[in-house]
């Protein structure tokens, strides 16, 4: 394991991309400032200072993409939510991967996988975390939003808070390759907000309504539609 670290990129997922070739597996790239920074769907990060958290995992598990692989997102944030607990906090996950505290986002994950042919080079695995940010930049944010100082009413060592993630994380990552989502699904369902909920879920330009059932074992989530058929959903995002 080998952490990186810089001043300033223009995202941590973009220059991991770029130099997935020479990277080793399992180094891990961190900014204090991102310019550039973006999240699912190609939305924006909005850079909240350089005592946040911004950073990705390079993982090389194999040269093949697997199931497992699409569910690393969710692996993160029920590493995250369990740190978060021994902080004294009580975080919730809004699927896929969204953690919350206080309903309000503190941290956003997302994966890129990097093929060349048929040949898997990597996966890049990006999170940010509010780790100390003020309530007016907060407020530049789209959607709700919270960082951990505010929910603790004081500063964050973030040195300590990154290497802790970074060992959480892991710690436990080659069992969950060899076991796939069940092997965190108890976990994540605990800390799931949704589950039981009619949800509208964002699939590209389409919403579908429904009454939440739960995941499946893949990680999927299960919907029972207004005409009675189950359907799972395997993209998109909870609106």
């Amino acid at each position: 394991m080998n952490i990186i670290s810089f001043e300033t990129l223009d995202s941590t997922n973009t220059y991991s991309k770029k130099n997935i070739e020479t990277l080793a597996d399992k180094t891990v790239v961190s900014a204090d400032i991102q310019t550039n920074g973006y999240g699912r769907f190609n939305r924006s990060w909005v850079d909240l200072g350089s005592e946040n958290i911004y950073m990705t995992f390079v993982l090389k598990p194999s040269d093949k993409i697997s199931e497992v692989h699409a569910n690393l997102t969710q692996y993160l944030s029920v590493i995250l939510c369990k740190q978060f607990e021994e902080m004294g906090l009580f975080p919730q996950i809004k699927w896929p991967n969204d953690v919350l505290l206080n309903g309000k986002k503190v941290c956003g994950i997302l994966a890129e996988t990097v093929i060349k042919g048929n040949i898997l080079k990597g996966i890049v695995l990006g999170i940010g975390v509010n780790l100390n940010a003020s309530s007016e930049n907060l407020n530049a944010i789209d959607r709700p939003a919270t960082s951990v100082n505010i929910e603790l009413r004081g500063k964050i060592d973030k040195q300590e808070f990154m290497q802790e993630l970074v060992e959480n994380f892991f710690s436990q990552y080659e069992e969950f390759l060899a076991n796939g989502f069940v092997f965190i699904k108890k976990d994540y369902e605990k800390r799931a907000s949704f589950l039981g909920q009619n949800l509208k879920i964002g699939v590209f330009k389409t919403i579908k309504e429904g009454l939440c059932k739960g995941v499946d074992d893949n990680g999927n989530l299960i919907l029972l539609m207004p005409d009675g058929k189950i359907e799972k959903i395997n993209m998109g995002e909870i609106i």
